[in-house]
């Protein structure tokens, strides 16, 4: 029997983990309903018999109405979001129906990077030093401050969309122009963060209330942009450095007021140590989920859902491997003509996965973030060095052919 629906907020921004969320949910004997602006969005996923309601997601009052029909036809076991976007109005909904949830005066405060590297040094915390700008001047008189190279980027956005890596006064004043000349899209007043290029391996830190479940290192395509290309659990780190990154990444928690729920800590080990590039109060999309639970056995998606619906949850670990996963990147614009090699790839032992997110025919113009990716191999086994070869086997035999746009 059902236990009563779990309310999704959105998720068209991060469909692979919003299917994750949905099929768990399904799994806990739970009915799914997605409330959200644009129905149509999730055509593609009707063969899961997901109830998807019309509401301006934006609008609270309309969105606390569709949740009180929802309470009285099937009765609610938990209100959550699988995007950042709608995560505190999430909080917002599962405060006003008394059900467990985050804070959504911490998660609001937390996703304005400003806000929260305001709180972060208030508190202590090691972060690159930034100031923030709002008209190109003021950005440039930024980086005068702070010393190129600094890294520009909106003060609210996810998925390394709008950060780029400016070596030069001439970088930054292109980059400024884009941001600020209307090929940027702005949720709230444009704001640009400038900071100092910490400088030095990249880390990701998942939490799920006080409690680390996992520490990555995450390896990007080459300057100026912030693009992933492999992503690795677990990270191979010295007791020290394991102890003083855990220290760091739950001290950032108590700074933000976070601490329920997920929370996914990004920060680079420099010459000073651990330096807190970011603070994202939410669980990672995919890969994310699927390379813990190949690594230690432990459904984050899951266990948040638990937490979402009051159960009791579990983050003990059953086994110990490595899993990477290795993103494909085109290096070139233009009409992906065909892709091949994926089913070949996927049959290589110890391949846990092959995905493709864009299809024949599809026309890319790479952006320097997290759109650029055409697909990715996840691949897991007892060593760092045998997994490694694994994906590389695999990748080998994917091949694809971009015919360049015409001029």
């Amino acid at each position: 029997m059902a236990r009563g629906a779990l309310v999704l907020v959105e998720g068209r921004t991060n469909i692979p983990l919003y299917v994750q969320y949905v099929q768990a949910a399904k799994r806990l004997g739970l009915q799914p309903i997605t409330l959200s602006a644009d129905p149509a969005r999730y055509d593609c996923l009707a063969a899961e018999g997901i109830e998807v309601v019309r509401v301006d997601t934006d609008d609270l009052d309309a969105l606390i109405r569709e949740c009180s029909r929802l309470k009285a036809t099937y009765g609610i076991a938990g209100i959550t979001s699988a995007v950042e976007l709608f995560y505190a109005t999430a909080g917002k909904l599962s405060r006003y129906f008394d059900l467990p949830g985050p804070n959504p005066e911490s998660i609001a405060r937390c996703c304005d990077k400003v806000t929260q590297r305001q709180l972060l040094a208030q508190a202590g915390v090691p972060i690159p030093a930034c100031r923030v700008a709002t008209e190109a001047a003021d950005v440039e008189s930024a980086a005068a401050e702070i010393g190129l190279p600094v890294v520009a980027k909106p003060a609210v956005g996810s998925g390394s969309v709008g950060v780029r890596l400016c070596r030069s006064l001439e970088e930054l004043v292109e980059h400024t122009t884009c941001l600020l000349g209307g090929k940027h899209i702005w949720r709230s007043s444009p704001r640009i963060l400038v900071e100092e290029f910490a400088q030095g391996p990249h880390y990701s830190i998942d939490i799920m209330g006080n409690e680390i479940t996992g520490i990555s290192l995450l390896d990007f395509s080459r300057p100026p942009h912030f693009a992933y290309r492999e992503l690795t659990y677990p990270a191979v780190l010295t007791d020290d450095e394991h102890h003083r990154i855990a220290d760091v990444s739950l001290s950032c928690l108590r700074a933000l007021g976070l601490g329920w729920g997920p929370t996914n800590v990004e920060l680079r080990w420099t010459q000073r140590g651990p330096v807190v590039i970011e603070v994202n109060p939410r669980l990672p999309g995919s890969p994310t989920p699927e390379l813990v639970q190949l690594a230690y056995g432990v459904d984050l998606v899951t266990e948040h859902i638990k937490l979402v619906i009051g159960d009791e949850w579990n983050l003990r670990r059953s086994h110990s491997q490595t899993a990477i996963a290795r993103f494909l990147v085109p290096d070139r614009d233009g009409t992906l003509d065909w892709i091949d090699g994926y089913n070949r790839a996927a049959a290589v032992s110890g391949v846990a996965e092959v995905k493709l997110y864009i299809e024949p025919r599809t026309a890319i113009v790479r952006k320097g973030d997290i759109r650029d990716h055409i697909g990715c191999v996840i691949a897991a086994s007892p060593t760092h060095a045998r997994t490694e070869a694994i994906l590389q086997r695999a990748v080998a035999l994917i091949d694809w052919s971009i015919t360049p746009f015409s001029t």
